[in-house]
């Protein structure tokens, strides 16, 4: 099938800016903070990285699903991204190894987006206008209408959302080597996960909330890791601070990445 012949898609920003496409993964209506990402290759970790729960992904490299999609790149659970806009999609792949194309796995996962979009166009329009919200839609074609919903949109700031991208009960990933850490989980990525016991390290992960301080004591890990995830930094304050307060105490190494710097 023609790509002309495809369902249309809108996405309207909440500065007014619309921009008309075509329908890729769930039909539907979706919207969140719109961000972007430069990568050339890896667009199935970035879907399913826990950093990006609840945002509208924008990729600026322009053909994006011609390897398709296979589990093992999944960085978590699930797809983590609310929506997806892309230059040029790839319908069919050619990679053997693949589990199947990236329109199926959009489909399964519940993710409305649109393909035919300038994604470079719309990513200088944010740098220079600054982060807002946007709606995209396959099932909703009124411009106006969907301008007002990008509108109304939950703002980004003040969310607390690394504790719903968080495990819910602490798990520990084994290694042979001679290092204990605890890793506080606001958003970790598999990827991290494994190059941690890659080197050496057995890991216990933590939820983001909860009682962790007494088996920690028993535990006695030898450094402390405070991870990536979601959401407003702000907002965590409440259980994240605890953490690293406690970690602080005992003179041990400590080290964060993205969320968990803040």
């Amino acid at each position: 099938m023609s790509l002309y012949n495809r369902d249309k898609a809108i996405i309207a920003l909440s500065d007014g800016t619309v921009e008309h496409g075509y329908a890729i993964g769930q039909k539907g209506t979706t919207g969140g903070e719109l961000c972007f990402n430069t990568s050339m290759v890896g667009y199935q970790e970035i879907f399913t990285d826990p950093s990006y729960y609840g945002q509208l992904m924008m990729m600026t490299y322009p053909h994006i699903g011609n390897y398709g999609t296979m589990s093992r790149d999944d960085e978590a659970r699930k797809v983590m991204i609310s929506g997806l806009i892309v230059r040029s999609f790839s319908w069919e792949h050619s990679n053997p190894q693949a589990d199947g194309n990236l329109q199926e796995y959009l489909e399964e996962n519940g993710i409305v987006g649109t393909t035919g979009v300038d994604t470079r166009k719309l990513v200088r329009h944010i740098r220079s206008k600054g982060v807002m919200n946007a709606v995209i839609s396959s099932a909703e074609l009124d411009e106006e209408k969907l301008v007002d919903k990008a509108q109304n949109w939950d703002d980004m700031v003040g969310l607390e959302l690394a504790s719903k991208v968080s495990r819910q009960e602490a798990q520990t990933y084994h290694s042979d080597g001679p290092f204990k850490v605890a890793a506080f989980d606001y958003g970790i990525k598999q990827s991290i996960i494994d190059n941690f016991v890659d080197r050496g390290c057995t890991l216990r992960v933590f939820p983001a909330k909860g009682d962790f301080k007494e088996e920690l004591k028993q535990w006695n890990p030898d450094g402390f890791f405070f991870s990536n995830g979601p959401g407003d930094p702000d907002a965590t304050s409440e259980y994240a601070l605890e953490a690293v307060n406690y970690a602080k105490k005992t003179g041990k190494p400590m080290f964060g990445i993205c969320l968990g710097t803040n």
